[in-house]
């Protein structure tokens, strides 16, 4: 299933954790706080669980959005909608 990861987080090595895991679980930079990409329940749980041990939950936030593809098609990019110098090719062509 598809899965938007979402963050807020003020620390810089903490937010460079969050980042790494959300790169070691295979999901896609669309934004400087924002991934997306496939995760199974077991896969999501975890990265829950990563992110939950590096935060800090008085100051900062982590949403982690399950999306069914139905779901995702219905999604509306406005604006710039990426940041192109984050965002390669290879996710525009999986995604869209």
């Amino acid at each position: 299933m598809l899965a938007w990861v979402v963050y807020d987080i003020s620390d810089n090595t903490c937010r460079k954790h969050v980042s790494d895991a959300c790169k070691n679980y295979g999901l896609y930079r669309v934004q400087k706080s924002v991934f997306l990409g496939e995760l199974n329940s077991n896969e999501r749980d975890s990265l829950a669980i990563e992110c939950e041990e590096e935060i800090d939950e008085d100051v900062d936030s982590v949403y982690i959005f399950p999306m069914d593809d139905q779901s995702f098609k219905k999604v509306k990019l406005l604006g710039q909608a990426f940041d192109k110098d984050l965002v390669s090719d290879e996710v525009l062509t999986t995604f869209f």
